[in-house]
């Protein structure tokens, strides 16, 4: 059951980013993410309900909720779908993958975790092949701006876990905190389509219903549902191997349907960001005995 589980979160966010990529081009951004979250919030909302999980939350609470629900569902996607504009889907999947490493990087500015050496190390490796897919490195050479889009929503992504964990402290369950997150960053997104002069009309678009449809649902509810399972199952940590293993599968889609063509840099640097979420969150205390028996003497 949990190997299913496991495998479900995998699949569903290694696809998400194509979803978003069929998206791109037919409206305007806050459009496709206030629908895409307005779904998931009746959707959770109806799931608490239904399983009276849905509990009262302090009006002095949401004050934490509506920047969490801007930073993780709605300025952060903002920043996601226009990156997708001049980026592969692939590509974005990696550097969000670098959300992991923001998180420690936060943590310790934040709350004063002292992040590990391991952690240190891992978070030098995927800088350094972000380095590459931007061409700093003298390799790759891919649009800047759709890079720094990208890193600037994986960022604000972070920021809203880092305010999740205030929101939890004021003794609020995931669950409920991302559901009223999700209304904030519907009404964040709903403020600034009207304050622009832009329409929160959808598209007839049957490619545009389809991915809203599977963003909202699978993506957005059914695939968090799992990851929470995970989590209180097997632990965060374990549970964190999702976002290694998820980039894999949007690469692979991405080169299968958007005929990406890449480069060495390119190659270089997807694996240098992969390689540091990997030291960063592997248990290597379970490969030790392993790597022990292959290196014993006869």
């Amino acid at each position: 059951m949990l190997g299913l589980l496991f495998l479900c979160v995998v699949l569903i966010w290694g696809t998400t980013w194509f979803a978003i990529h069929v998206q791109v081009g037919i409206t305007v951004p806050g459009t496709a993410i206030f629908w895409r979250f307005m779904i998931a919030s009746a959707a959770m909302g109806a799931w608490l309900c239904l399983s009276r999980r849905l509990r009262p939350v302090a009006w002095r609470t949401h004050l934490w909720l509506a920047p969490m629900g801007a930073c993780m569902f709605s300025c952060n996607f903002l920043a996601i779908y226009g990156s997708e504009a001049t980026l592969a889907s692939g590509t974005v999947s990696v550097i969000f993958s670098v959300a992991t490493l923001f998180n420690t990087l936060n943590q310790w500015l934040f709350f004063r975790l002292r992040p590990s050496m391991r952690s240190i190390a891992g978070g030098c490796i995927a800088i350094g092949g972000v380095a590459c897919l931007t061409g700093l490195g003298g390799v790759g050479g891919i649009s800047h701006i759709g890079v720094a889009l990208a890193l600037t929503g994986t960022f604000l992504f972070s920021c809203g876990n880092i305010l999740s964990r205030r929101v939890a402290m004021a003794g609020v369950d995931l669950p409920n905190a991302v559901f009223r997150g999700m209304l904030w960053g519907c009404a964040v997104l709903g403020v600034w389509q009207t304050a622009h002069g832009q329409s929160l009309a959808g598209s007839a678009d049957p490619a545009w219903i389809a991915a809203l449809l599977y963003l909202a649902l699978p993506g957005s509810v059914v695939a968090f549902l799992a990851y929470l399972h995970l989590v209180h199952r097997i632990g965060a940590d374990r549970a964190a191997y999702t976002t290694i293993l998820s980039p894999v599968v949007a690469l692979l889609i991405s080169i299968l349907f958007e005929g990406t063509q890449w480069t060495s840099g390119m190659t270089l640097g997807v694996g240098l960001v992969l390689l540091g979420n990997l030291v960063t969150f592997a248990r290597w205390d379970s490969i030790r005995p392993f790597l022990q028996k292959r290196t014993k003497k006869p």
